[in-house]
């Protein structure tokens, strides 16, 4: 199945990327599709127990079910004042 991959902030700047569209095997979670991208981009690892993600404009739990065509958002924690 094929999902677009929207990266923010912190993990836009560590790859390069804001969009990305990857191909997952049916039942893939958010989880997974965080591995997949940790191995393609070691340097956003750190944010991995700290980060949002959400699911067509949703937030969602890392081992949420993903389908084919959803847009998976991934957001970094955000400090400011």
């Amino acid at each position: 199945m094929r999902v677009t991959v929207r990266l923010f902030a912190r993990l836009r700047d560590l790859t390069g990327f804001a969009e990305l569209v990857r191909e997952l095997p049916p039942g893939a979670t958010v989880r997974r599709l965080w591995d997949d991208l940790v191995q393609e981009f070691p340097a956003i690892a750190p944010y991995g127990g700290s980060i949002s993600a959400a699911v067509n404009a949703d937030y969602a739990r890392m081992n949420a079910a993903i389908q084919d065509g959803d847009e998976v958002a991934f957001l970094p924690p955000v400090s400011g004042g």
